[in-house]
């Protein structure tokens, strides 16, 4: 872990969960589940939410057959600011401010510019980036009036450090959150609320299976060979979980889950012609792998 990564010291960390309230969206499974699980295991007190209700309770009780506690849940669209104020005010009511907000929930849609519809960027910013605003103006404003302290979990993504071929939208909405957590990493310091940003890579999630990738048939060959070389290379969901609770745990701002993308984001900041070359020769390979894959048919599928 290097300097830049702790902001040039340790930040403020939350050093055991155990009767920590830990508030977390895109808990139906994935990041969201994993992490739930292992904070559960640590003896946190969750508050869950998800937009896929069937997928949510099948968290609940997976965590309660372990012997974890789920105080909360509740299916929630968090791109409605109204939805996500009604379910922070439940929680406040029934228990008062939480000590651990992580917002995981997240859509993903890829295309080149000429194959984008308003719709993708749109439902990008508005689940990736006001969706965690939703719940930032929802939930701290009550942390910082609790003086406990605390902490705020925001996972961006690779796409949020590094130009990824393809991703336009994607990134639009996770450097507009990174650029939200650099700034609260400083704001919430005074009150003893620290930051973690986890900008994970290839992580092999059932969002994987979802995402649209506008114009390309993902049942052609081609498509079938990337999804299998990312399966490959892809970190399982419980091994960012673990290094998500120890990002909360140290105190550590920024976290990386693959040593790939934390090698591109050095060569962007410390050796810029070879991040430039390396996102050019990205950008081939996708244009590539992808553009063989396009198909002749109007795209289809949806955001949500």
């Amino acid at each position: 872990m290097n300097w830049f990564e702790h902001g040039g010291k340790r930040g403020r960390g939350v050093n055991s969960l155990a009767g920590r309230r830990v508030f977390l969206t895109g808990a139906a499974g994935g990041i969201g589940r994993a992490t739930a699980e292992r904070a559960a295991a640590e003896g946190a007190v969750l508050l869950l939410t998800d937009l896929d209700a069937d997928g949510l309770d099948a968290t609940v009780r997976a965590v309660r057959a372990a012997g974890g506690s789920v105080a909360y849940s509740r299916a929630v669209d968090v791109s409605s600011y109204e939805e996500v104020r009604t379910m922070a005010d439940a929680i406040h009511a029934d228990g008062g401010a939480v000590d651990v907000v992580m917002n995981v929930a997240g859509i993903s849609a890829w295309g080149t510019v000429e194959t984008l519809q308003h719709r993708h960027w749109r439902a990008m910013v508005e689940v990736d980036l006001m969706g965690p605003i939703h719940v930032i103006e929802s939930f701290l404003p009550a942390m910082v009036a609790a003086r406990r302290g605390g902490h705020l979990v925001n996972v961006s993504s690779a796409a949020g450090l590094i130009g990824l071929p393809w991703h336009a939208p994607y990134s639009a909405a996770k450097f507009g959150l990174r650029g939200v957590s650099e700034v609260l990493r400083f704001d919430l310091r005074r009150h003893r609320i620290g930051v973690t940003l986890v900008c994970p890579g290839a992580v092999d999630t059932p969002l994987t299976e979802t995402v649209e990738i506008v114009g390309v048939d993902r049942e052609s060959p081609a498509m079938k060979r990337l999804s299998s070389a990312f399966r490959a290379r892809a970190a399982r969901p419980e091994e960012v979980a673990e290094k998500i609770l120890d990002g909360v745990r140290h105190g550590r701002y920024l976290v990386h889950t693959s040593q790939g993308v934390r090698l591109l984001h050095g060569l962007q900041r410390l050796a810029p012609p070879l991040y430039v070359l390396a996102m050019r020769i990205a950008n081939r390979a996708a244009d590539r792998f992808l553009g063989a894959a396009v198909s002749t048919r109007p795209a289809g599928g949806g955001i949500r």
